[in-house]
């Protein structure tokens, strides 16, 4: 795809969205729109994109992050207006074909981008128009056809009766010869009640110089759907994620129920698996086979590995292995990593740790910046106090060790290979193998010490 580069049309306001956030960085499965365009360009094998930026362009720069570059269209004077602000870009480009897309509609896909450009190369066109055949084509352009190509794309307030009766309409994405483009470009004029410099223009003045037009109809009609509003997008929503649960059945993954699932476009699942009520599973996130997950679970960039139960857990940037049980009421937080054969019960927060193959952590426990070794049993209530209030330090646990019901384990410190802590033991040293430590203050009994605070409050109260 050497000879072709692609224009991005993204300086959308969006005002009907209430946001101060541009229109093509509202998410669709919790991926920006943006993102969905810019992937669809790359799969295609076209990586010379350029991005036309408009409100509130600080945003999406930050978000591109120099990948891309970007030009501004400071003034919405429409979306020939928004192509010109790349014309310097393309004058570079002259002898290639350029993809224009927009940057709010998030459906166009490889398949399309490619067929359509096999079909505007073998016909030799001077633009190939992007169009879908949609069963209620109201408010989208018509188009045009004739014997040798496409004559006109009419807007739905200028269209006749017949013409609003063609369900071919316009998705806003073209195929152009990038010469021709410029051309046309420079021959723009605002004449119509907006003031705007509209694209479709263009198509009209390659016609009068005797330029060849065309259109190709795409297989898969939601290329045309974007999102104006807050109901535009749930829309888009639905559509993709009943999009991906389909995708997933089809590979083998049972769903028991779609109420509240949800599950993002780059997300992996291995068959076999069942996903329950109420999960939703974003960002990278992979899943092996046979696993059952949720309910009520909440998985982002997080990998897990076979015949794994994941049972209401919120796991962020962390990986799972075999066989392991999780749940209920587990946070798994970024850079934990859980091992095969782990069971870890309820009420249990991890984050940046390894807990080793075969351990267990029953309930009511804080493990944090820990290395735990290998069939590790860990008593209720267990903390590692991995924070002085300037610096975090690490626990290392040994293999086979015994940890005792509310043990603190105050970092930095060890607990050596098949040692044992004694239950409510605040340990400051460091165990040896094979040993048990026991650190707590000796019992002191204050006879009557209740009654006289008994007796104390109960004055208070009569004295209110």
């Amino acid at each position: 795809m050497s000879g072709c580069c692609a224009v991005i049309l993204a300086g959308g306001q969006g005002k009907r969205m209430r946001s101060d956030l541009p229109k093509p960085m509202f998410e669709v499965l919790g991926v920006p729109m943006l993102d969905w365009v810019i992937s669809a360009c790359e799969e295609s094998g076209i990586d010379d994109i350029c991005i036309v930026t408009g409100f509130n362009h600080e945003v999406i720069e930050r978000h591109i992050d120099g990948k891309y570059p970007t030009v501004l269209q400071s003034e919405r004077k429409g979306t020939g207006h928004a192509v010109m602000m790349a014309a310097d870009w393309l004058s570079e480009r002259r002898d290639k074909n350029v993809l224009i897309l927009n940057g709010d509609a998030p459906f166009i896909d490889r398949e399309t981008i490619l067929a359509a450009l096999w079909q505007h190369e073998a016909k030799q066109d001077d633009v190939t128009v992007i169009t879908a055949e949609i069963p209620e084509p109201h408010g989208y352009g018509r188009i045009i056809r004739t014997d040798t190509g496409i004559s006109a794309i009419v807007e739905e307030k200028d269209a006749t009766n017949e013409q609003k009766l063609i369900r071919e309409v316009n998705s806003g994405t073209y195929w152009f010869r990038a010469d021709r483009l410029l051309s046309s470009l420079e021959k723009l004029r605002p004449n119509n009640a907006q003031n705007e410099y509209y694209l479709t223009d263009t198509i009209y003045i390659l016609l009068s110089e005797g330029c060849k037009a065309n259109a190709y109809i795409s297989a898969n009609p939601d290329t045309v759907l974007g999102a104006n509003d807050r109901k535009g997008l749930l829309m888009l929503n639905d559509k993709a994620r009943t999009a991906k649960i389909y995708q997933l059945l089809d590979e083998g993954v049972e769903i028991v129920s779609s109420d509240g699932v949800t599950i993002g476009r780059n997300v992996h699942v291995g068959a076999g698996t069942r996903i329950l009520q109420g999960v939703i599973l974003t960002g990278n996130t992979e899943i092996g086979e046979n696993c059952v997950i949720g309910p009520n679970c909440l998985l982002d960039n997080t990998k897990i590995g076979n015949n794994t139960t994941i049972n209401c857990v919120q796991s962020h940037d962390s990986t799972v292995g075999n066989n392991v049980s999780i749940g209920p009421f587990v946070q798994l937080r970024p850079g934990t990593v859980i091992q095969d054969g782990v069971k870890i019960g309820d009420f249990v927060e991890i984050k940046n740790s390894t807990i080793g193959v075969n351990t267990a952590v029953a309930h009511l426990t804080y493990i944090g910046d820990s290395d735990v070794g290998s069939g590790v049993n860990f008593g209720c209530g267990v903390v590692t106090v991995n924070y002085d209030g300037k610096a975090k330090f690490r626990t290392v646990i040994g293999d086979n060790a015994f940890i005792g019901c509310n043990t603190n384990l105050v970092a930095p410190v060890r607990v050596g290979n098949a040692s044992y802590t004694g239950a409510g033991s605040t340990i400051t040293k460091d165990v040896p193998d094979g040993a048990l430590a026991v650190e707590r203050s000796d019992t002191r009994i204050i006879e009557g010490f209740g009654n006289r605070r008994l007796q104390d409050r109960i004055a208070r109260n009569t004295r209110k």
